[in-house]
């Protein structure tokens, strides 16, 4: 299918003239003449400017856990704005949020507002740095932790090639404008690799503040730890004087109410959060437990914010976590999660595809190989070429998922059982289409 671009293109070109590159963020650049304007959404769906209609499975890649345009949410924000937005002052909604975090968060004891993933990493990088009074740190290839320096090196699009042998990994530098010397500061590992990690803590423990790590692999299909790893990151933390950061931008407040920490039944010292806090409003937090955390603040660590919970952010985020608090959203979104991971599989395993399941079912994916990926190195093993014609037929049928593996599947509570069933349906015809 050829979708009109009879109105979005109009509006692309004016954005090119005003904007670099016509957006807002370098991975939403698809071409001149590609790149989709998106005008309304709602519960599952998308449209463009030209009313192309899609299924989401890109969900803002990761914010929408509930649908689109949530009334419930929507509510919520319409009637806080009325009272005004940012007063430079603690208000009864920034408490009222906190409070329920700390509720359905296991051992989550303080924590702080923030407005974006990226400002929430980076505040508890400083955290960790404050409470150790050492520099450098430790995070694993393939994983992204937001756009400040100190994490732009070997993310989910850097090049294999470039990070060196898993023995002594070498950094790889995420495009320019990076003063050269921020390398220094950290050493990348790969993920699932228990004697990597072990060996770089005992040789630089002495310089090592923290191990920040997303508990799965957020921008490599969801690939999960394998059993122990983040209780053995955790037991080094402790032997060796370091702060184990859990970044949960991805996995907070959608793989389960306690994310990471519930899912996988390990604690950390300091816990980030976004993206599904605010069903799409930008709200993020960090935090954890009371005894880093109390380095904030008294001449200590810096952490501020003008915006930072503000009422439209607590709003949203107080909407959507007691919504989660008061029905079996996640439970249910996994069961239905589970479903289209395993019609997925099935049309994949009759079509004679060798491919791997990954995820946990409420932030999934697949990738074309016939050896297991574990982390960002195996990937060579898989087709890229195969996953993103099957990604194109799929968008040609009107049901939108990234077309590059590395970005899981999301689902929200919006998708039914009958839009999972269009979905598979697609899904067959088309990686038949595919392999033809």
């Amino acid at each position: 299918m050829n979708y009109s671009r009879k109105k979005s293109q109009p509006i692309f070109d004016r954005a090119l003239d005003v904007l670099e590159k016509g957006v807002s963020s370098n991975f939403r650049y698809l071409g001149d003449k590609e790149t989709p304007v998106i005008a309304r959404g709602k519960g599952a769906r998308i449209w463009d400017a030209d009313d192309n209609e899609f299924i989401d499975y890109r969900l803002g890649w990761g914010p929408i856990n509930l649908g689109h345009a949530d009334d419930r949410v929507n509510q919520a924000v319409t009637e806080a704005i009325q009272d005004g937005i940012t007063f430079a002052a603690t208000t009864p909604l920034e408490v009222d949020v906190a409070e329920l975090i700390k509720k359905m968060v296991p051992d989550m004891e303080k924590l702080r507002f923030t407005n974006t993933g990226t400002e929430a990493t980076m505040h508890a990088l400083r955290t960790a740095r404050g409470f150790t009074n050492k520099e450098k740190f430790i995070k694993f290839e393939g994983q992204y932790h937001g756009a400040h320096d100190y994490v732009l090196f070997s993310t989910a699009s850097s090049s294999i090639g470039g990070m060196g042998s898993r023995r002594s990994p070498i950094p790889v530098q995420v495009g320019s404008g990076i003063p050269d010397k921020i390398r220094d500061y950290v050493y990348c590992l790969p993920f699932n690799d228990f004697d990597a990690v072990e060996r770089c803590v005992k040789d630089h423990h002495n310089e090592i503040a923290t191990i920040m790590v997303e508990p799965c692999l957020g921008n490599i299909a969801g690939i999960e730890p394998q059993d122990g790893f983040l209780a053995h990151l955790r037991k080094l933390c402790d032997d060796y004087n370091m702060v184990l950061i859990f970044d949960e931008v991805k996995t907070g407040f959608r793989l389960s109410n306690g994310g990471a920490r519930d899912t996988y039944g390990v604690i950390p010292h300091i816990s980030t959060y976004a993206k599904s806090l605010g069903n799409g409003f930008p709200v993020a937090a960090f935090g954890g437990s009371a005894d880093v955390m109390s380095v904030i603040g008294g001449g200590s660590v810096t952490h501020a914010g003008t915006f930072g919970a503000n009422a439209v952010s607590m709003a949203a985020a107080k909407a959507v976590l007691t919504i989660l608090d008061e029905t079996p959203v996640l439970e249910k979104l996994a069961e239905r999660g589970k479903r289209l991971k395993n019609g997925l599989d099935k049309v994949l395993t009759e079509a004679g595809l060798p491919h791997q399941m990954s995820g946990h079912p409420n932030l999934q994916g697949f990738l074309i190989t016939e050896k297991e990926v574990k982390e960002v190195r195996d990937l060579v093993h898989h087709d890229d070429d195969m996953y993103e014609a099957i990604c194109i037929n799929m968008y040609n049928r009107g049901v939108w998922m990234e077309d590059d593996a590395r970005e899981p599947w999301f689902i929200c509570e919006a998708h039914t059982e009958e839009i999972i069933d269009e979905t598979l349906n697609k899904f067959e015809e088309s990686v038949k289409e595919a392999i033809a």
